[in-house]
Order: C-alpha cells, then sequence, then structure tokens
C-alpha cells in the first residue's frame, strides 16, 4: 500500500522527473496533493509529456528544463522552479546518469577515460549539489528536506562502471555532510535504489534475460516503490536525517 500524507500547500522540484524513479516521486508528492516542478533536459521529449498528462488530470505540476550538469543552467533552473512554485518544501536530487548503454568492466580504462568521468562527476555528484545550493535558503526557510538518489553500487561496486560507483558512493557521504551542514532547519536523506523496471540507460543482461535469483523478492523494483521510499524520507520521517535507505528487494542483503 502507497504511503499517503497531507501535503497540500507544500512544494517539490524533482531533478530528473519525467521518467523512472523520479516520475515515481513526482507522482507520490502529487498524490499527497503537493505542487510539483518536474526537472529534467530541455531537450527531453518525456518533460512536455509527462507536465501535460498530469496537469490535464487536474495536478499542479510545472516544468522545470535544465541541465543539472552544467554550472550556470543548473541553479538559473531551480530559481525559476521556485519562483514558479512561490517556495519550496522538498527537493529529490534524483537525475543521474550512467553515461553507457552496457556495464563497463572496472579494469577497462579506455571507456572510463577523462571525458567520461567529468560527464559522470558533473551530472551525478556536482549536479546535486549544484541544485542543493541554489536551494538551501527556500528549504531552510520552509524547515523542508532534501532526497538523493544514490545506488547500491555506492556501497561496494558492482554498478555500470567504477566511475558510477565512485559517483554515488561520493553522494552517500554528502548526503551525510549536508544533513550537518543544512541542520537543524533541513533533513538530508536519500535512497540508494537497486534494479529498477524503467528505460534506464545501462541494461544488465541478467536483468533483461528474466534472471533474478540475485534478488531475494524476485522482481525488480517499480518507479512507484521507490517514489514512496523517497516520499516517507522527505515528508514521514521526521527524525531521520544523514541516512541513506536501502531500497533493493534484499540485493545486497
Amino acid at each position: 500500500m502507497l504511503a499517503t500524507y497531507d501535503l497540500k500547500g507544500k512544494t517539490a522540484l524533482v531533478t530528473g522527473g519525467a521518467s523512472g524513479i523520479g516520475l515515481g516521486a513526482v507522482e507520490a508528492f502529487l498524490r499527497c496533493g503537493a505542487a510539483v516542478a518536474i526537472n529534467d533536459l530541455a531537450t527531453s521529449p518525456n518533460l512536455e509529456r509527462v507536465v501535460k498528462e498530469l496537469t490535464d488530470a487536474g495536478h499542479k505540476v510545472v516544468a522545470a528544463p535544465g541541465n543539472v550538469g552544467d554550472a550556470q543552467d543548473c541553479p538559473r533552473m531551480v530559481t525559476q522552479a521556485i519562483a514558479d512554485l512561490g517556495r519550496l518544501d522538498y527537493l529529490v536530487n534524483n537525475a543521474g546518469t550512467p553515461g553507457t548503454r552496457s556495464p563497463v568492466p572496472p579494469g577497462d580504462f579506455d571507456r572510463q577515460d577523462e571525458a567520461f568521468w567529468e560527464l559522470l562527476l558533473n551530472v551525478n555528484l556536482i549536479g546535486p549539489y549544484r541544485c542543493t545550493k541554489a536551494a538551501a535558503a527556500a528549504l531552510r526557510q520552509s524547515g523542508g528536506a532534501i532526497v538523493n538518489t544514490a545506488s547500491i553500487s555506492g556501497f561496494g561496486g558492482g554498478g555500470s562502471s567504477s566511475v558510477y560507483c565512485a559517483t554515488k558512493a561520493g553522494l552517500i557521504n554528502l548526503t551525510k555532510e549536508w544533513s550537518r551542514a543544512l541542520a537543524p532547519d533541513v533533513r538530508v536523506n536519500a535512497i540508494a535504489p537497486g534494479a529498477v523496471d524503467s528505460a534506464w540507460m545501462c541494461r544488465f543482461e541478467d536483468i533483461e534475460e528474466g534472471d533474478l535469483s540475485a534478488i531475494p523478492l524476485r522482481r525488480v523494483g517499480s518507479p512507484a516503490e521507490y517514489g514512496d521510499s523517497i516520499l516517507f524520507l522527505a515528508a514521514g520521517a521526521d527524525y531521520v536525517t544523514g541516512h541513506t535507505l536501502v531500497v533493493d528487494g534484499g540485493l545486497i542483503a
């Protein structure tokens, strides 16, 4: 059963919110009555469609196009989203990229070159910093919360690449750092997803072939389930901060 909170009058900004886990989070906040700014790249074919569909369904949503991996565009996007919403209660740093369509072996340094490092660091690690910095004042004013989307790969590898694992490990640590930096006004937590049933750029052969033997619950998580975990940390976990919640069907148990 999906959680429900009374979030009427509250607002949220979800980066990477037009698909996958981000859209799951958007729908969770909307279900509770919040107004939501949905971020995705301006070139995303999903953003306009999702905003229209949700608006037509009677929800309060605004588009927040922008690139969290760009030092100028990201703070502009956050500032505009806050202005459009009128305030900001929740920030979900969800936007991220694997930078590859197939897993890269740890020893393949040629594929994990300087450009690859720069892309993943800019989007997955510096991007959340940019959003958090730009939103900090508004979140302090509202006594809000931040939820970062990390990954179970941040605890010990095994993700799409060593670089991806490193960025997510960094985000897990920044979650703790920011929980102290923004205390006591703003709580900062993260989720660490496992497999997700979405059109994620990087595809894993065992999951694609239906081999779920490594997952105790024998299925991948839905965007709605991940979104529900984000909603809990944002709106329902009043005495939880600096924590990364593993949501993976038992994969790393």
